[in-house]
């Protein structure tokens, strides 16, 4: 299994003298992603149509304490409640996303979506525009701008440079975390003798516990760059 550690279908759409690669199992895996949570959506949603005044159901309890669970955990770090109440459906669906994508390697012949730098990269950036639109929009375009200014006129370039990193290694911190797990994983399932179990368990502990982890790491940071977007 380990020789094959790195291969990717790759789709090639030709486009004049060039083209466009596309990962196809990363597409696809996102697909099935998106499918899974609209499903869940739908099927939740079907779980809560009662009466306002009668009393919650066993579903709708549970959703409420999760969501009240998650959404304190998530936004309990933004600047101003009306912050959080504006992005906790961002957030929560960011958190949602990547926590599902990191659960779905668990399925024998599936791959994180996040295993893809591509795809990390393109949340860090989603996250990197909201703070920077929130940050904008709260202070007034003006004193947006002249805070890369600060404290010195100098210090532009080395202000521009440090908003720029914060998607990088936003993006580099997952995308590291999945990929670095998936070669461990290969290479716990190379050898023979441990084949007997031991794998399976590693692959629970990972995709499970470690995937969650990453999800609610990944969550928090965006509140945390946008929370120093908009304050400073």
């Amino acid at each position: 299994m380990s020789e094959h550690l790195g291969e990717k279908l790759i789709l090639h759409i030709p486009i004049g003298g060039g083209g466009i690669d596309l990962d196809f199992m990363t597409m696809v895996m996102s697909w099935v992603v998106i499918g899974i949570l609209v499903a869940l959506a739908l099927l939740f949603r079907r779980s809560l149509r009662q009466p306002v005044e009668d009393k919650p159901n066993r579903v709708q309890a549970l959703l409420d304490l999760t969501l009240h669970f998650v959404e304190s955990q998530l936004t309990s770090n933004f600047a101003s409640e009306r912050l959080a109440r504006e992005l906790f459906p961002f957030i929560g669906t960011l958190f949602l996303f990547v926590l599902f994508s990191n659960w779905i390697s668990i399925i024998p012949y599936f791959e994180s979506p996040t295993k893809n730098l591509n795809v990390t990269f393109s949340f860090a950036l989603l996250v990197f525009f909201m703070s920077q639109f929130y940050a904008a929009r709260m202070k007034g375009v003006r004193r947006y701008l002249k805070g890369f200014l600060e404290p010195y006129a100098f210090m532009l370039p080395l202000n521009i440079i440090g908003e720029m990193a914060r998607p990088l290694s936003h993006a580099f911190r997952l995308f590291g975390n999945m990929f670095g797990g998936a070669i461990m994983l290969s290479i716990i399932y190379s050898f023979a003798f441990l084949s007997f179990g031991f794998p399976l368990i590693v692959t629970g502990f990972y995709g499970l516990f470690q995937g969650a982890i990453q999800a609610f790491v990944f969550a928090i940071l965006a509140v945390a760059y946008i929370n120093v977007a908009v304050e400073t």
